[in-house]
């Protein structure tokens, strides 16, 4: 058997620790890399985690090396979370600075020093610089810049008189859902809103979709909502990435119903409160400014009141200087037709004191001249009378059949009765004839018929 030279694991070991010394010992390096596999010792106040590299491709991991932090550097870390509002977790990607060490016991390390918050801060900025320049570029009708200030279709709608009738979206075990329904529940002024909830996950960029999909729940429940409120406690930047992603902030900006923002984000705007209509910084701020948006709505509407009981008060004092004034002439005008009337009066009084007299007067003259014109024309009327009966006597006397006899006349009787013409009497009849002074019995010894023209006047 062949016996191979051969060195202890640890002779080994100590070999590349001493070389890694040699070559790192003393030196210190800025490096960009992802925190995977983090956890942390409060009771020794030790930070253990591992440093990734992957292909932004292919998601490959090209190198992953074992960290650790304690002592200044713990308190560095402290301070970029303090800073950044992020916290040191899985999944960010920092800048970092790091010491080289090899111990044969635990193997290669990076010990963290020192962590760069600006580049974290940085990283946010650019992507959301880049999110806000693509909202820009593919959406301008209803994405606009305008002197600083991005004007979307939802900033330009306008909100009613009166929020009442809300829809909210919001993670149900939220502090701030708390804080936002207490406030508008305990509202000194008693107002009421009706408030629909659509819980939702207000955190991590990759919860975006769902929270899209809740708007779109929003518009597709044809409830006529006066706004849509979303709102979410405070909580490290990461937490808000959600808020700044595409989809998320471009269906804000075109959404139909005025959006309220409330995120709880205290440092800067998130890009989905500048898409939105109003932006306030809490859940408690929200529920502020519906309350005040409604007050306004009263007080206006009791101003409104104001002003028309003043305008009554002031038209009614002026009427009633008006009816004062008519008053003041209706009274003069009666006065004045009183008196008039009253002259006519006592002058009609005057008259009819006077004129019974005198139409007594004229009356017995005009009976005194009716009498004496009675007494005249009597007298001539019997006058005449007299001498029409004396014609009409003379006109008698000269028609009486005595006085026709005396002038040659006579009157022929046939059978006793008086014959007006000769139609009836025939030769051979006996007639009878009066004459003046005799009445002859005679026979017709023949008839001869004439015309009877010889007598005619």
């Amino acid at each position: 058997m062949t016996t191979q030279p051969s060195i202890k694991l640890s002779e080994l070991t100590g070999q590349i620790q001493s070389v890694i010394g040699d070559v790192f010992g003393g030196r210190t390096f800025w490096i960009i890399a992802d925190i995977t596999s983090y956890t942390y010792k409060a009771q020794t106040n030790y930070h253990y985690f591992e440093l990734v590299e992957k292909d932004k491709a292919s998601a490959k991991i090209l190198a992953k090396v074992a960290g650790r932090a304690w002592g200044n550097a713990a308190v560095n870390i402290s301070n970029f979370e303090r800073v950044t509002g992020q916290q040191f977790k899985n999944d960010i990607n920092v800048l970092i600075q790091v010491s080289v060490q090899y111990n044969p016991s635990f193997g290669l390390q990076l010990n963290l020093l020192d962590i760069d918050t600006s580049f974290t801060l940085g990283q946010f900025e650019r992507q959301r610089k880049e999110t806000l320049e693509k909202l820009l570029r593919d959406n301008p009708s209803f994405i606009r810049l305008l002197d600083g200030q991005y004007i979307t279709r939802n900033s330009q709608l306008a909100l009613p008189k009166v929020l009442q009738r809300i829809a909210l979206v919001s993670s149900e075990t939220s502090a701030g859902y708390q804080d936002f329904r207490h406030t508008l529940d305990n509202n000194t002024f008693g107002y009421h809103f009706e408030i629909d909830n659509y819980f939702a996950l207000v955190q991590g960029e990759g919860n975006a979709k769902n929270f899209v999909s809740k708007l779109i729940e929003v518009y597709a429940s044809g409830i006529p909502y006066d706004a849509l409120v979303i709102i979410r406690g405070g909580g490290a930047q990461l937490d808000f990435l959600i808020f700044d992603n595409y989809e998320l902030s471009r269906a804000i900006a075109k959404f139909p119903i005025p959006v309220i923002t409330g995120i709880g984000h205290q440092k800067n705007e998130t890009i989905v409160d500048l898409m939105a209509h109003t932006a306030t910084k809490t859940p408690t701020r929200v529920a502020e400014l519906l309350i005040a948006h409604n007050r306004n709505f009263e007080e206006s509407i009791t101003a409104l009141q104001q002003q028309m009981l003043i305008k009554t008060f002031q038209l009614v004092s002026y009427h009633k200087e008006q009816l004062n004034k008519w008053n003041q002439v209706i009274i003069n005008a009666a006065k004045t037709h009183v008196h008039e009337q009253h002259r006519k009066i006592i002058h009609l009084s005057g008259r009819i004191l006077t004129n019974p007299r005198i139409m007594i007067s004229n009356r017995n003259k005009d009976l005194h001249n009716l009498v004496a014109n009675i007494k005249s024309f009597n007298r001539l009327y019997f006058v005449n009378k007299q001498q029409d009966i004396g014609h009409y006597a003379s006109v008698i006397r000269l028609m009486s059949p005595q006085n026709i006899l005396n002038k040659g006349f006579a009157i022929v009787r046939l059978n006793g009765n008086i014959a007006r013409n000769a139609a009836g009497i025939t030769a051979g009849a006996e007639i009878t004839v009066s004459m003046s002074g005799a009445e002859l019995t005679a026979k017709v010894l023949s008839k001869v018929t004439k015309d009877g023209k010889e007598f005619e006047l």
